[in-house]
């Protein structure tokens, strides 16, 4: 475990949808990516390299100063036995540690409950965005979710009251089809308004915290910032969760588009790139950054050949890991992209079960054990 002076903060960015690990982190040497990107390959002269083999998308390029620190991992050919391209099940495979059956709690509720099993913080987990994350769910554990934290100050009771229910309603009418509408409402109502409550203590982040950075709006912008407040306002929050919209990086058509309303993949990286980028770095100005390590993560990379404007479902993808505690470097080995090497859907191969990243945090950077957790023991990575 990393030794810090401080209890370690593990902040979470999923990226709903499939990023495409061959356009963010392009095997610029290997004639075969134009092969199996002859339409939406990024042109040589924009790539911008980091190895002698690999280089970022030019929309990526903000955030390679953390590479060059040696703050970033970049973990490579992610991914789970017998995967799915199944954007819901996949994400919920993700999120649960589960591959077979369908089960109601995620490891991040099972990492709370570890963390504060007499639940003596309501705040040790937040969410921000809309809903309950289903990583986040756990019987008896309560999370704290809140859509805008500038605005939740200003609501009146009622409206916080109406916000709360959407969010568990929201939940409820996800899952309810698949694991049913009985056990999911149990779970809603022994979860109840009170697993809520922490929101109105967190109303009161914004005004102890000064900032003049700059968030861009129209993806995870609004919710990094309010993941800055809240770690900033020293609640003892312990996870961070936000997920940019559903299946938002799903990017079948008009991947090189610059639009985010229509899924361009360009437009998608620069505006997360953006705002990770503010948020590592507010953190850092406001000196609050040596506790926390952030995870981004996507539920399968995409198809490797094109399909003229766009990709596919896929299988292999990727991870990043930032943070001042973090060693910097690659890990795993970069699927081959040789069409005789693809698996039979014409995807990238995982070489990285996901549990092995959660279980290298979870034993490493939060001190816990990952084995019930993730429901398993998976090889630890170097990152931390």
């Amino acid at each position: 475990m990393v030794s810090t002076n401080k209890d370690p903060v593990l902040s979470v960015v999923y990226l709903s949808g499939g990023n495409d690990m061959l356009n963010t982190v392009i095997p610029y040497t290997d004639p075969n990516y134009r092969d199996r990107r002859p339409n939406i390959g990024i042109p040589e002269d924009q790539i911008v390299p980091f190895t002698n083999e690999l280089g970022f998308h030019p929309s990526f390029a903000p955030i390679k100063k953390f590479w060059d620190e040696g703050k970033m991992a970049i973990i490579l050919g992610t991914g789970y036995p017998h995967g799915t391209m199944s954007h819901f099940r996949s994400a919920d495979i993700w999120a649960t540690c589960e591959p077979v059956e369908l089960i109601m709690d995620g490891w991040l509720g099972r990492t709370i409950q570890t963390l504060d099993p007499n639940v003596e913080n309501v705040l040790t987990g937040v969410n921000f965005g809309r809903g309950m994350p289903r990583a986040m769910a756990k019987e008896a554990v309560p999370v704290a979710s809140v859509a805008d934290l500038s605005k939740y100050g200003l609501l009146t009771d009622f409206e916080r009251e109406q916000e709360r229910t959407a969010a568990l309603d929201l939940f409820g009418r996800m899952y309810a089809p698949r694991i049913g509408r009985g056990k999911v409402d149990d779970f809603i109502r022994r979860l109840g308004i009170e697993a809520l409550k922490g929101a109105d203590i967190l109303s009161t982040a914004p005004s102890k915290y000064q900032s003049e950075m700059e968030y861009e709006n129209g993806n995870i912008g609004e919710y990094v910032r309010d993941m800055v407040q809240v770690h900033n306002a020293n609640f003892g929050t312990r996870i961070l969760f936000t997920s940019s919209a559903y299946s938002q990086w799903d990017t079948h058509a008009n991947q090189l588009g610059g639009d985010l309303r229509a899924r361009g993949h360009s437009a998608l990286l620069a505006n997360t790139v953006h705002n990770i980028d503010a948020y590592i770095t507010d953190l850092r100005q406001l000196n609050i950054s040596d506790n926390v390590v952030t995870l981004l993560y996507t539920e399968f990379g995409r198809r490797a050949q094109d399909n003229g404007t766009g990709t596919d479902h896929g299988a292999g993808g990727m991870a990043f890991v930032i943070g001042e505690n973090v060693k910097g470097g690659l890990y795993g080995e970069y699927p081959s992209i040789k069409l005789e090497e693809l698996d039979d859907d014409g995807n990238l191969k995982w070489n990285v079960d996901f549990r092995s990243i959660y279980t290298t945090i979870l034993e490493r950077w939060m001190g816990v054990d990952a084995k019930p957790i993730v429901n398993g023991a998976y090889e630890q990575l170097d990152f931390l």
